[in-house]
């Protein structure tokens, strides 16, 4: 049996970017659905520490178009310099609209937000670090997520918690109608009719084995799309942060260095000034990650081994207990170490994805490199890629970038509602969905579904992550290629429709698998060094053939490349340095 629904928007993903979408697309008016495959309040928005960048100018000098300057240069020159002038002047009021929903932001003595450094942010186009990232003590995404939530309840948007959307409905002109989902609790598939359609479904860091992200974070919405046709943007760029908990992945914010902390390698020496001696500790992501790389195939990685120590000892109990609370314990937690008398133990852990859907500033989807728009469908947050991150997102940049495209996205879906009506179903919209299931729900003999995950993972982390290069890359890709066709004749064991775990692990192995193929044909395609894709077979940006995005289809022949240019502005590409 197949459940119909009807909503004006519906918003798939209920992390920052889509409760953002939906909160302001009812304020305009609409009728609004969410669909999210958990419970909204453990969306992964809700790990996210440091803070959110924004030039409000509490505690020094600021201005949004040194923020902008930063996030260009920390794009290395790919981010489009008009969406970035958008997401800089725009998260002041995106987060005094945080402020005004009751979200309890750490203060000043005089009550104003409190600012702290963040890697990256710098002052009068790069002189020195600022204080511009405002923050939560270190539990900024929680206090984000459960905000927002509150907020949808008390406008009364319809959620759909633990449906897993399974397919886009298009009509044959290639407008977007609808969702289908999954009920995760009895097994019923849904349609969910819609004037609009929001794709709000975060990142893919599970393709690797060591990652910050969720296990949820499975790229459900950015795979769909491909599935769909459309293109998906600059996927070869995968952020790794620099201070990963070591060995488990899980993240130590950079906050920690914006409060004083520094790296220490395995001689006990700090060494971030041999590689950023203007801001050190607070350079730019993929520049710590490569210090890190660098530090441990020179041999100086603590015991030999590969990770650094994050110091946190200098700093006073006070800081540690209300501005790093959560890292402390995280630490204490996972580890047994206490931070205010051992060091951390922290190496790169996969973590944010530059690329996605490409959409434009009203977070509206695009089919190909003219941006020609798919109506009726929106991307915001992770999955999608306006571009403002370019080769490599600044830090607090995530929680801007959701809240002010999601902001953009639900006001925009509102009042495309209110002009349009709906277009009609296709015949059988679910067939697709239901052949999906169908493929996992019988009886066979082959290889488990977390034996491949587990040989995906590898693959990419041995091939494509912090190094790179030609034989690398396509080594993974043989890899991929022999996973596809072993997934094939993968079985799983429960047949059952309630809550089957094992099939909604299947499924997104499946979704993984797509979006792993290609990051990796995009990396080997792009045959420079920028951002956080770093080739040692191309260890120099190529600004000449390079400075432009791509653009990867995925059909059945594999993966079709295409490109479409940065769009340049009022900073010219120059060499980076910290």
């Amino acid at each position: 049996m197949t459940i119909y629904h009807r909503h004006e928007a519906v918003i798939v993903g209920a992390g920052g970017a889509g409760l953002m979408a939906a909160i302001n697309a009812v304020t305009a008016g609409a009728d609004v659905a969410v669909i999210s495959k958990l419970y909204p309040t453990r969306s992964h928005t809700g790990s996210a520490q440091g803070g959110i960048g924004a030039a409000l100018a509490n505690v020094e000098e600021d201005r949004w178009e040194w923020h902008a300057f930063d996030t260009v240069k920390g794009s290395d020159y790919l981010a489009d310099q008009d969406a970035v002038d958008v997401l800089c002047k725009e998260a002041i009021d995106a987060v005094y609209d945080l402020e005004h929903m009751g979200l309890p932001f750490s203060r000043l003595p005089d009550g104003r937000i409190a600012q702290r450094r963040f890697g990256g942010h710098t002052r009068n186009l790069g002189e020195a670090p600022v204080h511009r990232a405002c923050y939560s003590a270190d539990r900024t995404g929680h206090m984000i997520l459960q905000t927002l939530y509150k907020q949808c309840l008390a406008r009364d948007v319809h959620f759909f918690n633990e449906y897993y959307m399974l397919d886009l409905i298009f009509t044959d002109e290639g407008a977007c109608v609808g969702v289908v989902a999954l009920d995760l609790a009895d097994g019923e598939l849904h349609v969910f009719h819609a004037k609009t359609v929001l794709l709000a479904t975060g990142g893919w860091g599970r393709i690797y084995e060591v990652t910050s992200n969720s296990y949820t974070l499975t790229g459900d919405g950015a795979a769909i799309a491909a599935r769909c046709g459309i293109p998906l943007e600059d996927m070869e760029f995968y952020q790794f942060h620099p201070t990963g908990l070591h060995p488990l992945g899980i993240l130590i914010s950079e906050a920690a260095r914006g409060e004083g902390g520094f790296l220490v390698n395995g001689l006990g020496e700090p060494f971030m000034a041999n590689y950023a001696p203007t801001v050190k500790d607070l350079a730019a992501r993929d520049v710590v990650s490569r210090a890190i790389l660098a530090e441990v195939l020179a041999g100086r990685g603590v015991d030999g081994q590969t990770f650094v120590h994050l110091d946190l000892r200098h700093l006073s109990g006070d800081v540690l207990a209300k501005k790093l609370p959560d890292i402390t314990e995280l630490a204490l937690h996972y580890l047994g170490i206490d931070a205010k008398t051992h060091m951390i133990p922290v190496s790169p852990t996969a973590h944010y994805a530059m690329g996605g859907i490409p959409t434009d500033i009203e977070a509206r989807v695009v089919r190909d490199e003219r941006n020609t728009l798919v109506p009726g469908l929106y991307a915001a947050g992770e999955c999608a890629c306006v571009s403002v991150h370019g080769a490599n997102r600044l830090g607090t940049n995530s929680l801007v970038d959701l809240i002010v495209f999601g902001r953009r996205g639900g006001r925009h879906m509102a009042q495309t509602a209110k002009n349009t009506g709906y277009l009609a179903l296709p015949p059988h919209p679910e067939a697709r969905a239901r052949a999906l299931v169908a493929r996992w729900l019988v009886q066979g003999t082959g290889e488990a579904v977390p034996t491949l995950r587990s040989a995906l993972q590898k693959a990419m982390t041995l091939g494509a992550s912090v190094l790179r290069n030609a034989d690398l890359l396509a080594g993974t890709q043989r890899t991929l290629a022999d996973i596809r066709e072993r997934l094939g004749r993968a079985v799983i064991t429960d047949l059952s429709l309630r809550y089957n775990h094992a099939l909604l692990e299947a499924i997104e192995l499946e979704f993984l698998l797509e979006l792993a193929e290609i990051t990796a044909a995009s990396a080997e395609a792009r045959t420079e060094s920028r951002g956080a894709h770093y080739r040692d077979d191309h260890p120099r940006r190529d600004d000449d053939t390079w400075l432009r995005h791509t653009l990867a289809w995925r059909d059945a022949e594999g993966v079709r490349l295409g490109y479409k240019p940065v769009v340049l502005g009022r900073y010219q590409p120059m060499a980076r340095s910290y």
